[in-house]
């Protein structure tokens, strides 16, 4: 009962900080989403060779080793790396810790954006192409009218699911103390000294988020499905 207590008052007297740690999550996870579906849908474009930009291999090939290298490694080392690099190498710029770890956030996000815009276009199938090229389409013109509108009902949902993997890796950029739930969480520790009690706070509002992001997710979904009947 004194946890729930204690927890009560931490509420009580630290919502201001925890409402500011939520705005900065959500903040970071929608422009992360925005930057990544652009990039990674060019990033796409790259890896598939009979879209015109693909067919020339060294670009393609660029853009796959890319997308191995940034799943293949862990998120934490990408956001270290691009947090102490990027200054050093863009010193002119005088970028600042959150534009660091923005761009890390980004270009993690991209890698798995081009794969799920990827996957969704060889999911049309490959019918629509050869008919709209039947009737005198060229490339270009089949995949904007013909695949994209198509893989958009495939691509929408996995899109969402990523924003939601991208508010819980947002709790990382905590070790930069970039100002969202986990920094704030640090904070209120550093003030209070309790751990537990600002903890399960910030648990309860990641679950509250993710859980109403994932509803939403399911009612569009649905909605998809039945505008396809």
């Amino acid at each position: 009962m004194e946890f729930f207590v204690v927890m009560g008052k931490v509420w009580s007297e630290y919502s201001t900080l925890f409402l500011h740690g939520l705005g900065m999550t959500l903040y970071m996870g929608a422009l992360t989403v925005m930057i990544s579906t652009v990039s990674g849908s060019l990033m796409a474009m790259m890896r598939r060779s009979s879209w015109g930009i693909g067919t020339f291999k060294p670009l393609s090939a660029a853009a796959a080793v890319y997308v191995e290298v940034i799943r293949g490694t862990p998120i934490l080392l990408q956001l270290y790396f691009f947090y102490f690099m990027l200054p050093q190498w863009l010193p002119f710029m005088d970028l600042s810790e959150f534009a660091c770890v923005m761009i890390a956030c980004c270009v993690n996000s991209t890698a798995y954006v081009c794969e799920i815009v990827r996957a969704g276009i060889q999911a049309v199938d490959i019918g629509q192409t050869e008919a709209a090229r039947s009737l005198g389409l060229n490339g270009r013109q089949t995949m904007l009218h013909i695949v994209i509108p198509q893989a958009v009902k495939n691509i929408l949902p996995a899109l969402c699911n990523e924003f939601i993997a991208i508010v819980k890796e947002t709790s990382l950029a905590s070790t930069f103390f970039i100002g969202e739930l986990m920094t704030q969480f640090k904070t209120i520790n550093g003030i209070t000294f309790r751990v537990l009690e600002p903890l399960t706070i910030v648990g309860i509002i990641y679950f509250l988020v993710t859980f109403v992001l994932s509803k939403l997710i399911a009612l569009l979904e649905r909605r998809m499905n039945a505008s396809e009947r």
